[in-house]
């Protein structure tokens, strides 16, 4: 196994110079930084994490916690987003820590724990609410964070903190836009009661490109909370009306799935319906769904925690005049060839 003096042995450098490269990147020249990076490549050398942690007293590790189990549809999200964290985290040298909490105030006292152990440098939060008191708190505490979802009120807002979303507005509005333009007249939306900050500015996607007017939208939205039933449940409503739809966007492939088992219960199978998260159930079953990119999520996160590269951890912002926050584009997948298309629909 490569070590550090086998590195500088080939980067024609000191070992203070390749520790220098290692720990502190931003005091070495980037034409000897570049050749030290080089040489560790080419010898595939690994650093001693365990001595390393010592040596820095950092743990090199990041905190983040899960959510109860649901219905293993819309909690592959959250799966998928820690694979991706854990991916890239190991590609700078982190680990990452998951733990499961009973709400906000515990996940706050379990973060307490861990910092006050120095298991953990820093914390990703996930599943931003109104009001969400655990971005109040971190940031009184001087704990460093990022959070998956923005601040959805003005007092949240008014904190300076790091997040990272996706514009699920525009993902929606994107794909009612890409169904108008193939022919449908009446698309309508099954999504979660209102207060839901995700939810809500998803729906507001519907609406800004649906072209129905008030009391349209009123017949054709439906509001539950999420699960396969629950969508099939209100996708049935929707189909019974005197003018039923002609396609149907959801805010999550767990009610997308419940829309198309009632389409299909309904003798619609080529009923155009579009989910959100795009799960790997929406692949298995041929469901189109709007996709987050957690790949770009998790880049953009580690990039305001640590900077765009290395492990040392960056403060919470003081004020609003550092970028602390990106919006990225989600984008539709489309499944099975004509899915979208409406001319195999009777009457349309």
């Amino acid at each position: 196994m490569p070590t550090v003096d086998d590195v500088a042995l080939a980067a024609g450098v000191s070992r203070q110079t390749v520790s220098n490269v290692l720990n502190s990147p931003g005091i070495v020249r980037e034409t000897t930084r570049e050749r030290v990076l080089e040489a560790i490549d080419r010898l595939g050398y690994r650093p001693h994490a365990s001595a390393r942690r010592l040596r820095t007293r950092k743990s090199a590790t990041i905190g983040v916690r899960i959510d109860p189990w649901r219905d293993g549809i819309s909690g592959a999200v959250l799966d998928r987003f820690l694979h991706k964290l854990t991916e890239h985290a190991d590609a700078r040298g982190l680990r990452v820590m998951v733990f499961s909490a009973d709400g906000p105030d515990d996940e706050l006292a379990r973060i307490r724990r861990l910092r006050e152990g120095s298991d953990v440098d820093a914390f990703v939060l996930t599943a931003t609410t109104h009001g969400d008191e655990r971005i109040r708190a971190l940031t009184e505490q001087g704990v460093p964070f990022v959070a998956f979802g923005r601040p959805w009120d003005p007092e949240t807002r008014a904190i300076a903190h790091r997040w990272v979303d996706v514009d699920g507005r525009t993902g929606v509005a994107d794909t009612v836009r890409h169904l108008r333009e193939q022919g449908a007249q009446r698309v309508a939306w099954i999504g979660w009661p209102h207060g839901s900050g995700t939810g809500d500015e998803r729906r507001a996607g519907w609406e800004a490109e649906c072209a129905l007017d008030r009391d349209a939208r009123t017949r054709l939205a439906r509001h539950t909370v999420d699960g396969v039933t629950e969508g099939s449940r209100a996708a049935s409503e929707l189909l019974a009306l005197a003018e039923p739809p002609d396609a149907i966007v959801c805010a999550s492939d767990s009610l997308a799935l419940g829309a198309m088992i009632a389409a299909r219960t309904a003798g619609l199978p080529a009923l155009p319906i579009v989910g959100f998260d795009d799960t790997p159930v929406a692949a298995a079953v041929g469901l189109s769904s709007v996709e987050q990119p957690l790949d770009d999520v998790v880049a953009a996160a580690l990039d305001l925690l640590f900077g765009e590269a290395g492990d040392d951890v960056r403060p919470n912002p003081s004020s609003d005049e550092e970028p602390a926050n990106r919006l990225l584009a989600p984008r539709l997948v489309e499944r099975r060839p004509g899915h979208l298309a409406l001319d195999a629909i009777p009457g349309t």
